[in-house]
């Protein structure tokens, strides 16, 4: 295998010089554009997932453009005849790394501290896995999900991360294998013979992840596999062998090679394909793990072929503009910072999605996020990348012997911080407080069922086994009162038979009303909710607000469980005249047969009862649309009527946990009220 010029042994791009200079150099023109473009979509795929849905494909930029940075720089080593040096190249891999690494964690987690502790769930497993390079895999062990965004995790873009540091490690060892693999068969197309292995490999890991990919299941254990998501890494790395093997290729050869025209477009094409997959790819699509990212890798890696081929100019020109290129050689630091800014911003400001005020949120996050990695970049992370750890620390020792008081003080608020980030991380809490409201909501549920049962009020069961609610006086229309007469003899005496002179009002004499006490105040008595963990959570200020109404709720139910659920409760006798639906938090209709479900549910209920249907809150991209898809269902059922939960919280803020997505004490409270004004509506 034939080399290239030397290029700087840290690896790492610098600013734009004069061409003359960066090719004598080994400098690459362009990739700090491509790193620029690449944390630019990731940031605004976490700000603005409905519109930036594909942006999660910026980690797979920086893959390919990672595996060919480092493979083009230890061929460069080893062509040089200094070899591998490995511990020269961990130890910059580490100035280059962990300086940055270690103040996003101390700043992150002191931060989420004193803004919202919940944020802080997971914190220990997190630091573990952010020092020992192995989040990605203590994250898949611990079932958690990249893409649930109910459950935040405060370094959650660590993942990747760790992937590349596995490479660090790994590669070195694996690439000097195989060069020496091909030189004892004394291969003279080496370069081929391993590029090729090399681009076997990354096939052989986008085949294991579209295998492995089921569909309609967490994707997280494909996503975050490193045997499954190495395919960029792998794809860089063998364009790099096949590009250094070459020496009149590009810019490392000493000058651009004349390009063909196919060779200019192609950098082209695969930055329009990136844009459309950016701009149109979801997490949630089949396609994605099985063939989405890998068409993203590709697109990268044609643009990475461009910036070492030097084609086409013009291309190479956008990426080289200064603002791009500061961008880029920060990347590191705001790939670190968005996201633990984004969560403490966000619950600080407690702005729902979609809200008037929730602009506040990206505005400040991004003022942050660009602040603190610039401040991060030239005082933390360049100092160490300089002149090394030792150095650094002895500087910052012998300023703390000085004589300048200022030194002495910045020294003490350190350690102040690191000491408060170790506590906060000892002391972090087991589950968080929306789990927490949730589980005792579910605890009172199931005492107000057993409490109905041993009394044996005759209201019937829902069918659920493990105490679900009944109701406390005989409402359901379909429940026989054995005292009444019998409806076939009496027509106006069967519930169910339409009173063409009654509406919608009328109390406690009106089948389709919500019941009232004594004082005419509405009791529930005539109501019965099935629902999720929203409808959960609030069941204490229901229960206040409502002391007679049923609740039939839990965690992770979806609009494909409602059919039965609601079937069961009418063979049990336990609908009741208004029946309160809170179902999609966990995915509203994208989940095949939703639609179905949702009208099959609308079917067992009947067109005689009255049907109060809630929206959804919460910041994926799917939520507008499956309150629209509500929206339009209902209306062809008269019966049926939309309570805009998401369309209240976004007019008053702070009525949510940190998940954005399940109402706090404060809100439940809200919920409660805004069920009371959709009931008296019905029994005006």
């Amino acid at each position: 295998m034939t080399t290239t010029t030397s290029r700087p042994e840290s690896g790492e791009q610098t600013a734009p010089e004069p061409t003359t200079r960066r090719r004598t150099s080994g400098h690459i023109r362009g990739l700090d554009g491509l790193r620029a473009i690449a944390v630019v979509v990731v940031i605004a795929y976490h700000l603005w997932p409905a519109t930036v849905p594909g942006g999660f494909l910026g980690v797979d930029v920086f893959f390919v453009v990672s595996g060919f940075l480092i493979t083009t720089l230890l061929l460069r080593r080893m062509g040089g005849g200094s070899g591998l040096a490995l511990r020269d190249f961990w130890v910059r891999r580490a100035r280059r790394l962990l300086p940055a690494l270690g103040l996003v964690l101390v700043v992150g987690t002191l931060a989420a501290r004193l803004v919202e502790p919940d944020l802080l769930v997971g914190v220990r497993r997190q630091w573990l896995g952010a020092w020992t390079f192995s989040t990605n895999w203590l994250e898949i062990a611990a079932g958690s999900s990249y893409f649930d965004s109910t459950q935040p995790e405060l370094f959650q873009p660590f993942w990747s991360l760790a992937i590349e540091e596995q490479f660090y490690v790994l590669w070195p060892l694996v690439l000097a294998g195989l060069v020496l693999g091909v030189a004892a068969l004394h291969r003279r197309d080496g370069a081929r013979a391993v590029a090729f292995a090399v681009g076997a490999a990354a096939v052989a890991s986008a085949v294991a992840m579209a295998v492995m990919y089921t569909p309609g299941d967490d994707p997280t254990r494909v996503y975050y596999g490193t045997p499954t998501h190495a395919f960029g890494l792998l794809a860089g790395a063998a364009l790099a062998i096949a590009v250094t093997g070459r020496p009149h290729t590009g810019a490392a050869g000493g000058g651009p090679a004349r390009a063909s025209g196919a060779a200019r477009a192609l950098p082209v094409l695969g930055l329009l394909v990136l844009g459309v997959l950016v701009a149109l790819l979801r997490d949630d699509d089949p396609f994605t793990y099985r063939g989405g990212i890998v068409l993203g890798s590709l697109a990268a890696l044609a643009l990475v072929a461009g910036c070492a081929a030097e084609q086409p100019s013009g291309l190479l020109r956008v990426l080289e503009l200064r603002p791009v290129v500061w961008v880029g050689d920060r990347s590191y630091g705001l790939y670190l910072w968005h996201w633990p800014v984004i969560l403490v911003v966000g619950a600080a400001f407690g702005d729902a999605p979609g809200s008037p005020l929730w602009w506040r949120v990206p505005v400040v996050s991004l003022a942050l996020t660009f602040v603190l990695a610039h401040l991060s970049h030239r005082f933390v992370e360049m100092p160490v990348r300089r002149d090394g750890f030792r150095a650094v620390v002895a500087r910052a020792g012998a300023a703390l012997r000085g004589p300048r008081p200022g030194a002495r003080l910045a020294g003490v608020l350190a350690s102040v911080l690191v000491l408060g980030a170790v506590v906060s991380v000892a002391t972090a809490p087991a589950v968080t407080s929306t789990q927490k409201a949730i589980e005792a909501a579910q605890r009172e549920i199931e005492r107000r069922a057993q409490e109905q049962a041993e009394a044996g009020d005759g209201s019937g069961d829902t069918g659920e086994q493990d105490g679900d609610p009944k109701a406390t006086e005989p409402k359901d229309p379909d429940a026989k009162d054995p005292e009444a007469e019998d409806p076939a003899k009496d027509p106006e005496q069967d519930p169910d038979a339409k009173d063409p002179e009654a509406g919608t009002g009328g109390g406690q004499a009106d089948p389709a009303g919500p019941g009232r006490d004594a004082q005419g105040a509405i009791d529930g008595s005539g109501v019965v909710g099935f629902g999720d963990s929203v409808l959960s959570g609030a069941a204490p200020a229901l229960f206040d607000a409502f002391p007679q109404i049923s609740i039939d709720a839990k965690p992770i139910r979806k609009w494909l469980d409602a059919p039965e659920i609601v079937r069961k409760a009418k063979d049990a006798g336990g609908l009741r005249p208004v029946v309160v639906l809170n179902f999609g938090t966990n995915g509203g209709f994208k989940f095949d047969g939703s639609v179905e479900a949702f009208e099959e549910t609308l079917d067992v209920i009947g067109p005689d009862r009255q049907v109060l249907v809630l929206t959804v809150v919460g910041i994926s991209y799917w939520v507008d649309d499956a309150n629209a898809k509500l929206v339009e269902l209902a209306s062809s059922r008269p019966n049926v009527h939309v309570v805009d939960w998401h369309a209240y919280v976004a007019e008053h803020p702070g009525l949510l946990h940190s998940d954005k997505t399940h109402p706090n004490m404060k809100g439940i409270v809200e919920f409660a009220d805004l069920l009371r004004e959709s009931l008296e509506k019905l029994d005006a």
